[in-house]
Order: structure tokens, then sequence, then C-alpha cells
């Protein structure tokens, strides 16, 4: 039972989950007025009836969804990434040690928080997750149907476009000179195949379409080594990129920037943190990998400045360095609401 007027409070925490929610809250004056769990259903309720305050959450695959509920209601919600909060873990785990530290993450003044997502942002992610399991499942397949008629000594030259057209073959009559057994297995599993194929270019063309009527992801595909899917996924996850005060900061948000281990006024940096979006990240690495491999075919319409570093650095180094440089480009982009134009000199 709640003893404090509702305005009282300066934060509460919640520690979200399926069924089971926990709470915690403290006043103005840091003391602890309650730190209890709620069900599902008891969840809106228990919000409506509070005065507008602070509410954190560690940002999951459901906080986006109650963080717009709490806005509704009038609260400030703040999302916190995990990682973020771990530090404020005093000890053991439970739901109650986690809400507590939650609690106390969200009211320290140089915490980091994520943007909000909007339902259609969410509803853009979703296309792009769907792709992405449907690849994975794709890559699986293939490497198993290489791997079984290897079995055999029937070989599949490397690429997506060759092992598409044997399993095409394979399902308008082509029989191998196999067992009878083995060639239903892998009919079946080129059937598979090709209707998985066909799924994801299902994806690919819906990406198309909603891409051309967004304007900002016209404005990214002006960007060298930025395709549709890349864009589109960039609007999903960060819509204008005002929440990162610079380039770099985005940069470092994808996990893009060298890591920092300076000491004693040594500086000292590694290699990059991979801390951040690993979907962005690797789209913006195999889109820097494409625009590399075409600079050495095409040298005359590669930039002076990757070709220098070309010269310099190997070519996986040189793929990361651009998709770094990419997201800085990317945030200006966004945030000046302008087509790239590139500097020449």
């Amino acid at each position: 039972m709640i003893h404090r007027p509702a305005g009282e409070f300066a934060a509460i925490a919640e520690r979200l989950a399926k069924n089971i929610f926990q709470v915690h809250g403290i006043a103005r004056d840091e003391e602890v007025v309650f730190n209890r769990p709620l069900r599902r259903a008891q969840l809106l309720p228990f919000f409506t009836k509070l005065e507008p305050c602070l509410i954190g959450m560690e940002a999951c695959s459901s906080a986006h969804h109650w963080a717009r509920e709490f806005t509704a209601l009038g609260h400030i919600v703040r999302l916190i990434p995990p990682i973020y909060v771990k530090p404020y873990v005093k000890r053991g785990k439970s739901d109650a040690i986690d809400a507590e530290a939650i609690c106390e993450a969200v009211t320290r003044p140089t915490m980091r928080f994520v943007a909000i997502k909007t339902v259609e942002q969410q509803a853009l992610l979703s296309l792009h997750r769907a792709r992405a399991l449907l690849v994975r499942q794709r890559t699986q397949l293939i490497n198993g149907l290489r791997g079984m008629v290897a079995e055999f000594g029937v070989y599949i030259a490397k690429g997506l476009a060759r092992v598409i057209g044997f399993a095409e073959d394979i399902l308008v009559g082509e029989v191998l000179d196999l067992p009878e057994i083995a060639n239903e297995v892998i009919h079946n599993l080129c059937e598979h195949l090709v209707a998985l194929h066909a799924r994801i270019r299902w994806y690919e063309e819906r990406l198309k379409l909603v891409a051309k009527e967004d304007a900002r992801v016209r404005l990214l595909r002006t960007i060298p080594g930025v395709g549709v899917v890349t864009a589109s996924a960039i609007i999903a996850s960060i819509g204008d990129g005002h929440q990162f005060r610079n380039g770099r900061e985005f940069a470092a948000w994808l996990g893009l920037t060298p890591a920092n281990k300076s000491s004693g006024g040594k500086e000292k940096l590694g290699r990059i943190t991979k801390m951040g979006d690993q979907y962005l990240r690797c789209l913006l690495v195999v889109g820097m990998t494409s625009l590399v491999r075409q600079t050495k075919s095409h040298p005359e319409r590669a930039s002076k400045w990757l070709t220098s570093l070309l010269e310099r650095k190997p070519a996986r180094v040189a793929t990361v360095a651009m998709a770094n440089k990419t997201a800085r480009i990317v945030w200006a982009v966004l945030t000046r609401n302008e087509p790239y134009t590139p500097h020449t000199v």
C-alpha cells in the first residue's frame, strides 16, 4: 500500500517481464516507498493513479510499447541500455534487486538513454528482423545442402545464384545418379530452399516499396555504399538521428569506434568496440565491402581518400574505417535533412 501522495515520487523503476513486473519507487527525499511485483493486468491501472513522474526501464523487446503507454499517461519515461544498469546492482540477482538498480541508474545525471521508437519504426524493423531470420535459415540450408551432396561427390559452385540454379534444376526434373532415398531428400531440400529464397525476395521488394515512400531513406541512398536495406534499417532504428549530439556519437553507438584503454596520460586505442547495434553495423560493413570491391575493379570512380586508404591498410581495415566514416555522414545527412554531396579536390 502506498502511503505517500503520488506527486511526491522522484522516480519509479520497472523491471519488465512477460507476466510479472517489479516496480521500485523512491520519494523526493530518496526514501524507498515500495518495491513490489505487479501482474500485467495491474500495470496500467497502477500508473494511471499516479501523478506524472520519472519512470526508468531497461531497453528490451517490450520496453518501447510500455514507454509509449506510460508517456500517454503523462509520465516521463527513460529507457536505459541494460549494460549501463549492471554497475548499480549491489549483490545477487532478483527482480527486486534489478528494479532497485534501474531506479538508481535512471536518476544519474550522466546516464545515457535509448530513444523511444514509434509504432511505425517498430513495424519497419519487423520487416528487417523477419528478413534477417530467413537469410540465416537460407544460409544454414545452403550449407547443409552443399555438405550433403558433397558426400556423394557432387560439387556446387560458390555463390548464391549457383546454389539456387542447382535447386531449380533439381525441381524441374534433373535426377542425380544417386539412390532413390537420397534423391528424395535432396529434392525436398531444394524445394524448401527455392521457397525460402522467394520469401526473402518478397521482403526485399516490400522494403523497396517502403523506401520509395520515405524521403529520409531517399536522402540516405545518396551516400555511396548505402542501399535500400541499410537506409530503411537506419531510419527504423534511429529516426531523424537528433538523439545523438554528433556523428562520432552515432558511430560509437554502432560500435565502430576503437576501444579506449588509456591510462596514466598515455592514449591507447584498441579494436572497434562492437558494443552497439549489431545489425546496423553489419549492414554498413557489408555495404562498404561492396564499395571497396568496386574501387578495385573501377579505380577511376573511387574517392582519393579511399584509394589512399587501401594503399596503406588491408582491405578489411579499410572497410571498417569506411563504415565508421559513413556512419558520421549518415548522421549529418539526417540531421541537416540534405542529400550527400562529396567534396571534390
